[in-house]
């Protein structure tokens, strides 16, 4: 009986000692958490050997780690949103203060050629601007989770024509930089399947991206892909989670490529990023969102589309269904 007594009250005290080790535990990671709250990066971290209290700390390390990863990226985000608006509103009023000067020059010339010249100067400027707004429109539209294409407008496109309806309308700015776009089908014949509108458009930001900040020609040319994705690294897709239908289907890619700067810092991985502009082409008149309009029109019709840039040659490589 003396025994069984003794037992029990060592039993007791080590579940006493057990119990108030845990709270000085608990207390302890409370403080923690409490400085965590005022700011502080510290790791939580507990003296005890108790296995459930060891993966207590370890799960909410986990999320703490997690939430300010995510707060860090917000931050991140936030800022470049910023920066991207002070860029856009530059970029905006650039072109319109400039036809407004050329307008005022006008209203002051008393020559009719140099009015005339300076007229025709001021309706380039907002030819600019007026890109620039269509462009920043179509992106609010392309960002809006729920815009699809009806299913009926996605069909087979003969490629070449539309092309080279697309290619005569810069027919003026290839003059002006005196190269001659090089075009490379396998047939003019060629189909894919497409939104004729979205697809123009697309053809018309690329031609557009190798004329501002191109240095040379452009060359334009098709190649098909038996299997996909393909083991060449050069057409590897960035969009099959999207689109897994790709996977199973013959693509067929369309390269743009031009060479640019020697001085270019130019970020493949980021080419496609809203309001992105290499260092370079700050000073030109551009939007910024002519890539990332590209790409969100590939990603809506179920295409794809990327980047490479070797030796100074900006590829931009488009994948479709044919």
């Amino acid at each position: 009986m003396c025994v069984l007594f003794i037992l029990s009250v060592t039993a007791c005290a080590l579940l006493a000692l057990f119990y108030i080790r845990l709270c000085l535990d608990i207390h302890s990671l409370c403080g923690q958490l409490d400085e965590i709250a005022r700011g502080s990066h510290l790791e939580l971290a507990v003296n005890s050997r108790q296995r459930v209290l060891l993966v207590l700390c370890q799960k909410m390390n986990q999320v703490l780690a997690a939430k300010d990863t995510s707060h860090f990226r917000y931050d991140k985000a936030e800022k470049q949103l910023k920066q991207s608006i002070t860029n856009l509103a530059h970029d905006i009023r650039t072109p319109l203060t400039g036809a407004s000067g050329y307008i005022q020059l006008a209203r002051e010339c008393q020559n009719s050629d140099k009015e005339d010249h300076y007229l025709e100067i001021a309706s380039i400027r907002l030819i600019e601007l007026e890109d620039m707004l269509e462009k920043l429109f179509l992106y609010t539209k392309l960002t809006n989770e729920e815009f699809v294409f009806p299913e009926d407008s996605l069909k087979k496109i003969q490629v070449f024509p539309l092309l080279e309806s697309c290619l005569l309308s810069f027919y003026t700015e290839f003059e002006e930089k005196g190269v001659s776009p090089e075009v490379s089908f396998s047939s003019e014949s060629f189909c894919i399947l497409a939104e004729e509108d979205a697809l123009k458009r697309i053809f018309m930001n690329l031609i557009q991206n190798a004329l501002i900040h191109g240095t040379g020609g452009l060359t334009i040319s098709q190649r098909e892909i038996v299997s996909y994705p393909p083991n060449s690294a050069q057409y590897s897709c960035r969009n099959t989670a999207c689109h897994p239908e790709l996977s199973s289907q013959k693509v067929s890619g369309i390269i743009f490529e031009n060479p640019v700067q020697a001085d270019c810092t130019l970020d493949p991985a980021r080419i496609f990023d809203r309001f992105y502009k290499a260092d370079p082409a700050r000073g030109k008149s551009s939007s910024g969102l002519g890539l990332f309009i590209v790409q969100e029109l590939m990603k809506k019709m179920g295409g794809d589309v990327r980047a490479e840039f070797h030796d100074h040659i900006l590829r931009i490589i488009l994948l479709f269904s044919i």
